[in-house]
């Protein structure tokens, strides 16, 4: 009897052990990974950053791109209005605002 109910527990540790294991894996692959892969695209996108492309800044800034430096970027963002802003507040999902920006729809 005694024996029983120490193998029952025994299997009912090993069996929390499996669960919490699997609460990991599952944690990894819906959470840790798509975050790990986004941020790669995104480092991708700004190490791709051009002269001449349009992006628009994390504050809404549509803007043109002059000049491409180690951490920044010099946008014009009117004529002959340049401002300079660090590279991590480009998004890659401004790429799909390079069609045209609404100041250059009104023109």
């Amino acid at each position: 009897m005694i024996t029983n109910t120490v193998l029952l527990q025994a299997e009912s540790g090993m069996s929390s052990i499996i669960m919490i294991v699997l609460l990991f894996v599952i944690f990894y692959f819906f959470m840790i990974r798509p975050q790990q892969k986004r941020q790669k695209e995104i480092r991708k996108f700004r190490e791709g950053l051009n002269v001449g492309d349009k992006v628009i800044t994390a504050g809404g800034i549509y803007g043109k791109i002059r000049g491409v430096k180690d951490n920044t970027i010099t946008l014009e963002i009117a004529d002959n209005v340049r401002i300079s802003i660090d590279k991590g507040s480009v998004y890659p999902s401004a790429a799909d605002a390079q069609a045209q920006s609404p100041a250059e729809e009104q023109k």
